[in-house]
């Protein structure tokens, strides 16, 4: 058994949930320790029972509630030494005990899990996602990538599941009021991952047996759900890809989802 719920999912904070038999884990707190108990509560699971909590990078959006919920619930935290690095407010809060270090592209146990933690190209300290293995079927963790290289798209060949960013759409961006900085570093090759190209991703991971696509990590104002579902879809399409052959779903950002059974 592998259950995954998205109980958020956004540019404002990002927390997931992944659920065998025997272990509960978080992929990021990067909402508020109270947000992340009424996630967890909402598909009936108590926060105490979490065993670990599995970190991206340092980016609020990803680490808010981190120090806080391991604090308060005595949880591990697992996360690689830049990373550390480069969040110790959330660290000072941190028992030391509960600090666990792992390299990128070293596979590492959590329970019954088998975790790959895998580079990608985004500007942080040294940013990952994770492949997550549990009876020899493969899921995988992507968001927050500028650049989508044959390399991290390799990580994710043969993944039955994949919770992917679909963060904005270009020309959305282009006519913001996002100050130019702002949107050349999120169109940039550190930055983020634009609907299109989610959808190329996507269609590209079918062809090694992916079965269910969620779209993560939306921008609040240069995307909308609608737009990054019908965007993902239609390069399916134009692909030639059967699209009854995959269930795609968009993540909420602020509600958290069903608990699904990959």
């Amino acid at each position: 058994m592998l259950n995954f719920c998205s109980l958020y999912s956004g540019s404002s904070g990002n927390s997931l949930f992944i659920q065998t038999e025997s272990t509960r884990i978080l992929v990021d707190c990067g909402v508020s320790c109270k947000k992340v108990e009424e996630g967890l509560k909402s598909i009936e699971v108590d926060p105490s029972s979490i065993d670990a909590v599995l970190v991206t990078h340092e980016h609020s959006d990803h680490v808010k509630g981190l120090g806080t919920f391991s604090k308060k619930f005595n949880v591990p935290i697992y996360a690689n030494q830049e990373t550390l690095d480069n969040m110790q407010t959330q660290v000072l809060k941190i028992s030391s005990s509960n600090i666990n270090t792992f390299k990128v592209a070293d596979k590492f146990e959590v329970g019954d899990l088998s975790v790959f933690p895998f580079s990608i190209s985004h500007d942080a300290a040294n940013p990952c996602g994770f492949n997550i293995f549990k009876d020899n079927k493969k899921t995988s963790i992507a968001t927050d990538i500028g650049t989508m290289d044959s390399k991290t798209i390799k990580n994710l060949e043969d993944s039955i599941f994949i919770l992917l960013e679909s963060n904005y759409d270009p020309d959305i961006l282009r006519c913001s009021p996002y100050p130019y900085l702002l949107k050349r570093r999120i169109a940039g090759p550190t930055g983020h991952l634009p609907n299109n190209k989610a959808g190329e991703t996507i269609s590209y991971l079918m062809n090694s047996g992916l079965k269910t696509a969620m779209l993560g990590h939306l921008s609040k104002e240069n995307n909308f759900p609608e737009l990054a579902y019908k965007t993902v879809a239609e390069e399916l399409v134009n692909s030639n890809k059967d699209v009854s052959k995959i269930s795609l779903s968009v993540a909420s950002r602020d509600i958290p989802g069903k608990l699904l059974t990959i």
